[in-house]
């Protein structure tokens, strides 16, 4: 029932993932657009320059405000992430106790 569970959970959140995919895609690009306005801005000479990547700068920023949702896809990739590792840690371990077990039972015949 546990593992039902575990992969119940786990198609649940592969779904949400899928789900807020373009959220993703367009929160990664207002993060870029705000990112190389602000990188621009500073290298800027001009006053009328500044402003004009402060402007791209803040479309940038509304652009990613109005992704939000891609917040909770990223939870979702990063609960699947963390639940594959400790899936993989826990199958390790356990065919390491199996490989000793076998050892031990091997040493005493």
């Amino acid at each position: 029932m546990k593992k039902f569970l575990t992969i119940l959970a786990a198609g649940i959140l592969v779904l949400i993932a899928f789900a807020s995919l373009g959220h993703l895609i367009g929160f990664g690009i207002g993060a870029a657009l705000c990112y190389w306005s602000c990188k621009s801005m500073l290298r800027a000479k001009t006053v009328l320059s500044k402003l004009g990547w402060g402007i791209l700068g803040l479309v940038g920023l509304s652009i990613l405000f109005g992704n939000f949702p891609a917040i909770i896809g990223m939870g979702a990739i990063a609960l699947l992430y963390y639940g594959y590792k400790s899936r993989n840690k826990k199958e390790e371990h356990s065919f390491q106790s199996f490989d000793e077990e076998w050892e031990h039972i091997m040493k005493t015949y």
